[in-house]
């Protein structure tokens, strides 16, 4: 009777792998326009191509809001990805009824003065984040930043924990630990490295002239030493002309050469988001798309741009672009309600740290 009973539990389990296994995903990541889902939006989420939903500020009014949009695409595909940029600091979509995150540089710099509780804090800090997303409808945030920089980059600045690789690693190894906690899949960004040069690749195509080994010693290690604690990777639109031509979003060396085979990084490739101008010097948005999946990326992000992404769509479509099992993986593992995490005392104990914490930190 035991053994029947157990043999029903193997294949009852063998059978939610196989299921699990079977389900793929699109390989396009898309935005919308506003609060709810429009006509046009609804259609476009049910293109087999489309893998996934990334939210913005103009997305977002309340916690309410979001679980009710989140509610409406899970209607459309549950299976989709669903995106937020909640690093903490100036990077947070999600604020009215949330925690407000330090930035990760001054994170880090009450790490430099109390180590221990520092690392805890980092570990509650990604928890609580990845808590409040999950409860809140959403998959992913795209975070970690794994970018090393103090005071060159314009764009990355203090949403890096620093230019010190060993420090970066250290934190961002506990606040990704928080994340798994919480049931979320940490993201890192941006491959091979960002904070090398000022310009903001949303704005212009940038260059970073440093050698590949100079990159090895510093900008790497951080990709490197957390590889296998990283669901996805998101690339950088930065062009390294001593190592490679392309930018890093469209080059085999280091997708493929760097980050797959020497590395050896097994999870999600996400390129940032092919709009950006730093993405632009190859041609228009079919070319761009193209070039990405040729490097390898597993998944493209097409942002504030609906036309180039139904341009993208039908390109995907008239090349035939399979969809990826790997993407599934990152959907959130446990299910989080707001009733409960509210009076979560772990959320409750970080909040009230938080606040006595404020006036240093934030």
């Amino acid at each position: 009777m035991v053994k029947n009973v157990l043999n029903s539990i193997i294949e009852i389990i063998d059978a939610k792998n196989k299921a699990m296994q079977k389900k793929t995903l699109g390989r396009l990541m898309l935005d919308i326009d506003g609060i709810y889902l429009s006509e046009e939006e609804r259609n476009i989420l049910q293109n087999p191509h489309v893998g996934g939903i990334i939210l913005f500020s103009r997305n977002i009014v309340s916690k309410n809001q979001v679980l009710s949009l989140c509610h409406q695409i899970n209607e459309i595909n549950p299976n989709l990805l669903i995106a937020v940029d909640q690093e903490g600091g100036r990077v947070q979509r999600l604020i009215d009824g949330y925690a407000i995150l330090p930035s990760m540089q001054k994170l880090a710099e009450f790490v430099a003065k109390d180590d221990e509780n520092g690392l805890m804090l980092a570990s509650n800090l990604g928890w609580l984040m990845a808590s409040e997303v999950i409860a809140s409808g959403l998959d992913i945030s795209f975070a970690p930043v794994l970018d090393l920089d103090l005071k060159t980059s314009s764009i990355i600045g203090d949403r890096s924990f620093g230019d010190n690789p060993k420090t970066v690693i250290n934190i961002a190894h506990s606040f990704i630990k928080g994340m798994n906690e919480a049931g979320m899949q940490a993201i890192g960004k941006h491959f091979p490295g960002h904070g090398g040069i000022h310009a903001d690749t949303h704005l212009v195509c940038s260059e970073d002239h440093r050698p590949l080994a100079e990159l090895e010693r510093h900008d790497l290690l951080p990709f490197n030493q957390l590889h296998n604690k990283l669901g996805g990777i998101m690339t950088a639109h930065i062009s390294f002309p001593k190592i490679s031509k392309d930018i890093a979003t469209f080059s085999e060396f280091w997708l493929k050469d760097i980050l797959r085979k020497k590395i050896k990084y097994t999870g999600v490739i996400f390129s940032d988001d092919l709009s950006m101008k730093g993405a632009d010097a190859i041609g228009g948005i079919e070319v761009k798309a193209q070039k990405a999946f040729e490097s390898g990326c597993t998944m493209i992000l097409i942002c504030n741009d609906r036309a180039g992404a139904c341009k993208a769509l039908d390109f995907m479509e008239k090349q035939g672009i399979s969809q990826s099992k790997k993407l599934f993986s990152l959907k959130a593992s446990k299910s989080i309600s707001w009733k409960s995490l509210e009076i979560e005392p772990r959320r409750l104990e970080i909040l009230e740290r938080l606040n006595h914490l404020n006036s240093e930190m934030i």
